[in-house]
């Protein structure tokens, strides 16, 4: 049974990552300091011979007895909220942890599995943005300390690989959504969807026109599975290249959860991105890998996790 370490795994992309791969027949090591993962999007994977949870933070000495087949560097915070409340968090995981995975990697002859972002892509000046975009990336701003640290992180990365020959791969995820977001997660689809549901005004940022490309989380983890297993090592988007504007998604969302919440405006935040859509022509070649589930379809299927959530708050 191969044996695989997931940084990050009781993050919402790391608790589906868990699942995939115990339903594909790894033994699966999960590794988090529960900073934004949560114990209650592994709890029912607790008890499972397969599976098993290391309370840890990456930036500190990383120990896994045994083998290790493959590690999936997740460990970050990942949403605006989340990384302007610990910047420093999030530039030590981005360097330190980073370091710290590699070396460990390096140290079982593991594969290792980067998770990057398309916001090392900035605010973009080409659209869509293809993996061949170096980006625009204010490093002094206030989202520099996610960027920038995803910047270092694809470095370190590429360095491992060609110095020291480590089998690397590194995905560029664009915006996901589904169940095991978190509430208050900051991002677009959370923020409209509890808002919508308990009848408060939706905010939408500047004048709602700039845009998002959204993945169903199911899509993504496909994706990312089957990047592992491929021989590529540069940099590949995965994301959903059906782009929308944020208005319009305000607008979808109120009409899926027959809310009668209105929409408001408010600034837009400091260096957000205007634009964002992926360019998968490398997915497609490389891993024959495109997203199938339709916004609506994942919007209603997380609607209905959100509706649970918030009757558990209450």
């Amino acid at each position: 049974m191969p044996r695989i370490l997931i940084t990050g795994g009781a993050g919402f992309l790391g608790s589906h990552l868990c699942e995939t791969f115990i339903e594909n027949g790894y033994h699966v090591i999960c590794m988090d300091n529960l900073i934004t993962g949560s114990p209650e999007n592994i709890a029912h994977l607790m008890g499972n011979e397969t599976f098993r949870f290391i309370h840890h933070d990456v930036t500190e000495y990383m120990y896994v007895d045994g083998d290790l087949d493959a590690i999936l560097h997740f460990a970050s915070p990942a949403s605006p909220v989340d990384y302007l409340r610990y910047p420093i968090q999030t530039l030590k995981v981005g360097s330190l942890g980073t370091h710290k995975a590699l070396g460990l990697a390096k140290a079982k002859n593991a594969r290792f599995l980067l998770a990057s972002t398309s916001e090392v892509y900035g605010d973009p000046l080409i659209h869509p943005q293809e993996e061949m975009y170096w980006g625009n990336v204010n490093p002094v701003g206030i989202r520099g300390v996610y960027d920038e640290a995803k910047r270092f992180a694809e470095a370190m990365t590429m360095a491992y690989h060609r110095y020291h020959g480590l089998e690397t791969r590194i995905v560029r995820i664009f915006n996901t959504y589904g169940p095991r977001m978190r509430i208050e997660d900051g991002r677009a689809i959370p923020a409209f969807m509890s808002q919508a549901l308990r009848g408060e005004d939706i905010t939408v940022f500047g004048d709602g026109s700039q845009t998002r490309s959204v993945c169903y989380v199911d899509d993504l983890v496909d994706g990312i599975y089957r990047l592992l297993l491929s021989d590529e090592s540069n940099p590949v988007n995965i994301g959903n290249p059906n782009e929308i504007s944020m208005l319009d998604l305000a607008k979808e969302i109120l009409e899926i959860s027959g809310s009668n919440s209105k929409i408001i405006f408010k600034d837009l935040p400091q260096d957000d991105p205007k634009v964002r859509q992926p360019d998968i022509t490398r997915a497609r070649a490389i891993l024959d890998w495109e997203p199938h589930v339709q916004r609506r379809e994942g919007l209603l299927k997380t609607l209905e996790y959100f509706k649970k959530a918030l009757r558990k708050e209450s």
